[in-house]
């Protein structure tokens, strides 16, 4: 039996398997891998997309519009579902998904140029919908605050989901969108494990930095929730009530919680995962996850891919429900309002050169 490729340190993945696009692979030799050999290091590649807004119309995500600057993600999170989307570009899901980052180097002036432009009915932003707009690469490159500057010239409501505390860097720009209604920020909370987290998503924010970031928003006056989210069953679900309490404690007013899935390759992906760091609850989970999954992995359906279905996955949204209401948290988060969204005014004529 050949032998499970060992962890590599700071990275959620341990290989980089072919995508299922993909016509040949290459299968390195796990009895040659050298663990104190170089780790792989992050390349930036530049995206030539014209366009920074995404839309979609899927009933889960309540949200019709998106920003992203990013795709892939330095978090590394071994359950990442947004991983099989780096296979549509001839990567693998795996360590390129994590070392492999397009950066939309233009991306305000794309998202200046769409929200001026006639065709644009304002409305919520989503930032991001797929991968993290505060991943490490941001502490350099600065596009997501650049971005959240043209929104915040516009006054066009956003609503941020990171696990990243970097977020509260432009608490400036999020709080004037919060004094107009256009701005909310939801912090992704798996796990108050500071060890668990640190291999599950190894290059987030700790679990405190993360409470952090909900006190530091909530004092500066932009509404913070907390997002439970993935629960993963059998191993995080029991966190449920503990989760909710410290992000009340530390400023959240409302909270969210979506249930594991595991698409196309990220189901190899995490079980590996989890027979490296959790070997003795792999069996368990990987079987939880069948049992809310109708028997699979992933259920990709409209209406169960973010909760689940069956006895466990009511249980766990029953234990959530209950835990919330408990803790004082709401449901959904406040509305966010277009009414204050305006063209700036452009630049003034001038007798002058």
């Amino acid at each position: 039996m050949p032998r499970r490729p060992p962890g590599i340190r700071g990275r959620g993945a341990a290989a980089n398997p072919a995508g299922r696009f993909e016509r040949r692979a290459f299968v390195p030799d796990p009895e040659a891998a050298d663990p104190d050999g170089p780790l792989p290091r992050t390349q930036v590649l530049k995206d030539s997309a014209r366009t920074v807004i995404a839309t979609n119309e899927s009933p889960d995500l309540g949200f019709s519009a998106s920003l992203n600057p990013y795709r892939g993600c330095e978090h590394g999170c071994a359950y990442c579902y947004a991983r099989p989307y780096h296979e549509y570009l001839g990567f693998s899901a795996g360590l390129d998904f994590e070392t492999k980052i397009l950066v939309k180097e233009d991306a305000a002036a794309l998202l200046r140029s769409e929200l001026a432009s006639p065709r644009w009915t304002p409305r919520v932003l989503a930032l991001s919908g797929v991968t993290d707009p505060y991943q490490p690469l941001e502490r350099r490159l600065r596009l997501t605050r650049a971005c959240l500057e043209v929104l915040a010239e516009f006054r066009n409501p956003v609503a941020v989901v990171t696990k990243n505390h970097l977020v509260t860097r432009d608490l400036d720009l999020l709080s004037e969108l919060a004094r107009r209604g256009a701005a909310a920020v939801l912090l992704s909370l798996t796990t108050l494990d500071p060890a668990l987290a640190g291999s599950m998503e190894p290059r987030t924010s700790v679990p405190a930095r993360r409470l952090d970031a909900i006190r530091a928003l909530s004092a500066a006056g932009v509404p913070v929730g907390v997002n439970v989210a993935p629960v993963v069953p059998g191993l995080t679900d029991h966190e449920i009530p503990s989760i909710l309490v410290a992000a009340r404690d530390a400023g959240a007013s409302f909270a969210a919680h979506a249930m594991l899935r595991l698409p196309h390759g990220v189901k190899d992906l995490f079980r590996d995962w989890l027979e490296r760091a959790v070997p003795h609850r792999a069996r368990k989970v990987l079987e939880r996850v069948r049992e809310v999954r109708g028997g699979r992995l992933n259920d990709p359906r409209f209406g169960t891919r973010m909760t689940g279905e069956g006895v466990y996955a009511r249980q766990v949204a029953a234990l959530f429900d209950h835990a919330r209401r408990k803790a004082g948290l709401q449901g959904e988060a406040p509305g966010l309002s277009v009414r204050s969204f305006r063209l700036p005014p452009g630049p003034q004529l001038t007798l002058f050169p």
